[in-house]
């Protein structure tokens, strides 16, 4: 569609503020606007109005750089002929919010979708970083089904402490298991994690935030190149420049999320996951993002299409290196090449380039080979997600990619059983227990311990917490065993380099499995058949169930309350009950207010 195409098309602001038949609502809707300084000339002009969801605040400062490029959207806006509206989104800093950032998705999902369908506004950008402002923007933006495009903030330049590169989250628990046993002190832990953090942007590791943004980007809703670059570089303006000046044009021409967030889309989204060794938490969301998309995506996609990719992306925390010299080497798009080559990625895909998919990655190859590697020279094979069923759950997944030799050797090679393993299970409810009984002596934690952790779910939580990833006892630190086999209910950060069996569904709360299981049972977990099983009798299991549900903390707020009571489990994206139902609400124009 051309400019004057377009501009002969009625956009949508045009019913608030160019409305012949209700000319007292358009002198109401007009009004206040004028106590900043817009004309009316500009608001009734005809031209796209476009909003950007600012997700960046003094509360968000992974986002915080979103700020200051604003500046640079509203003035790509303005050249490309629209007008800028620019407004907040509900705070979401995965670090400090309690008792977890995931409760948060939904709500901050729940007041765009208001606001994109409340206010007149013809497309948005939507600025993310942090883990969930990616899935809880593109999952409004699929129900209002307005033009939309994503700007990241990228991620912090590369950390450095003591001569070594410092990863965000990642350090965390490499200093965590140091301090356990007894090789650092509490100042050295301290700033090690400060020294992680040298710039404006989200985690520099591949977490779940950088996870997130590449998959924006595989999913074509960002400009390629958009997901990596680190948010101090100039490149990030002049980015944000460029997503301005295309939100304009993608109203013109009427592209929406309808239009490109496809299942084929999202299988793109799967396999680019595998290749860039991404966080699990890129299951339930990219889950919840398909649910309201209108997608069918099913968990044993993730085995059926992203298990078999290899790793490509040596980055922290499957491999060694950081954001920036990722950015460096080619990025997301640079991995994505490397997939399409392979015939691993559909290039027929529609994207908001106006593009496909192929015509983007042209010319798109990897400068740098230690960092981005050849498909056919990954980091490692077979680097998806295991999907996992069984008595203890009907779905979980593990991360193949973190999974290291030294675990590989201790519990998947013993002759004649490769790929099984038994072990005695320890079952804490919830992260307090955890760290109140880990050391205890008298639970015989050993080498072929499996701790299981329960009540971290989306119900049990609530809102389903990163805790999966529990480190051994501190006397197995001492002996150099970095990890054991965990399973959980809940999730594990994005930027821990822990081999765990997690996102299990129905969690304990919900009455699963994992609410039967008890310490001393033996659990046997046979990566061949993708089963996880506590070798437990029914009759046994029966008689248990008679103690009912392990208890889980009351609701300390009302949004907890209203969370719980409609909340799905991870392995459905934990999405509200009946949110998905609403899909493409902006066809029709909200009622009027008066």
């Amino acid at each position: 569609m051309t400019h004057n195409q377009a501009m002969k098309r009625r956009l949508r602001s045009q019913d608030w503020f160019d409305n012949p038949d209700h000319i007292d609502m358009t002198a109401l809707y007009l009004e206040r606007f004028m106590n900043y300084g817009i004309t009316p000339e500009e608001l009734r002009a005809g031209k796209p109005i476009i909003g950007i969801a600012q997700s960046g605040s003094d509360l968000t400062p992974c986002n915080r750089v979103h700020v200051e490029l604003a500046k640079r959207v509203r003035d790509g806006i303005r050249d490309a002929g629209g007008i800028p509206i620019e407004f907040p989104t509900h705070p979401i800093f995965e670090n400090c919010k309690r008792p977890t950032a995931a409760l948060d998705r939904n709500l901050a999902y729940l007041g765009l979708v208001e606001i994109l369908y409340g206010y007149p506004l013809d497309g948005v950008v939507l600025t993310t970083g942090c883990d969930k402002t990616t899935p809880s923007a593109i999952m409004a933006a699929s129900t209002v089904d307005i033009p939309a495009i994503v700007l990241s903030g990228g991620p912090m330049l590369d950390g450095w402490h003591e001569g070594e590169l410092a990863g965000s989250g990642t350090v965390i628990w490499r200093m965590r298991r140091k301090y356990a046993a007894g090789e650092i002190g509490r100042e050295e832990f301290l700033q090690a994690a400060l020294d992680s953090a040298p710039s404006v942007g989200h985690c520099n590791t591949m977490g779940t935030a950088s996870t997130m943004n590449a998959l924006a980007e595989a999913l074509g809703l960002s400009l390629t190149g958009c997901g990596a670059i680190p948010a101090a570089y100039r490149e990030r303006g002049q980015m944000a420049y460029r997503t301005g000046r295309r939100a304009v044009e993608i109203v013109f021409e009427d592209l929406k999320p309808s239009d490109i967030l496809t299942r084929a889309a999202f299988l793109n989204a799967i396999r680019t996951n595998s290749a860039i060794g991404g966080s699990t938490n890129a299951q339930p969301h990219l889950a919840a993002m398909a649910k309201h998309a209108g997608v069918e995506l099913y968990p044993d996609d993730w085995q059926v299409h992203g298990f078999d990719i290899p790793l490509l992306a040596n980055v922290q925390p499957a491999g060694a290196y950081l954001g920036e010299r990722y950015h460096r080497a080619g990025g997301t798009p640079a991995i994505m090449w490397e997939l399409l080559q392979a015939g691993k990625l559909d290039g027929d895909c529609r994207t908001v380039t106006g593009r496909t998919m192929a015509e983007n990655l042209k010319g798109r190859q990897a400068s740098d080979r230690e960092v981005i590697r050849p498909f056919d020279e990954p980091l490692k094979e077979r680097a998806g997600f295991l999907v996992l069923k069984g008595n203890l759950f009907d779905f979980a997944i593990m991360k193949m990619s973190v999974v290291s030799e030294d675990f590989r050797q201790r519990y998947l090679l013993e002759p004649g059983r490769e790929g099984v393993f038994e072990g005695r299970a320890v079952v804490f409810d919830g992260s307090e227990d955890y760290h109140k009984r880990i050391n205890d002596p008298v639970l015989g934690i050993d080498e072929n311990t499996i701790l299981v952790i329960r009540g971290a779910g989306p119900l049990g939580w609530p809102g389903s917490a990163e805790v999966v990833n529990m480190q051994p006892p501190d006397h197995l630190l001492k002996r150099g065993i970095r990890s054991l086999p965990t399973i959980g209910d809940g999730r594990q950060s994005g930027t821990a380099d822990s081999p765990s069996i997690l996102n299990a569904s129905p969690e304990s709360a919900a009455g699963g499995g994992l609410a039967w299981l008890r310490t001393g049972d033996i659990i046997r977990i046979d990566f061949n058949q993708g089963r996880c099983d506590m070798l437990v009798s029914d009759a046994e299991i029966e008689r248990r169930k008679g103690d009912g549900i392990p208890p889980v903390p009351a609701d300390a707020t009302p949004w907890q309350q209203i969370y719980r009571r409609s909340v799905t489990q991870l392995s459905d994206g934990a999405v509200l009950e009946g949110a998905s139902e609403f899909r493409r609400i902006a066809k029709k124009p909200p009622r009027h207010n008066h």
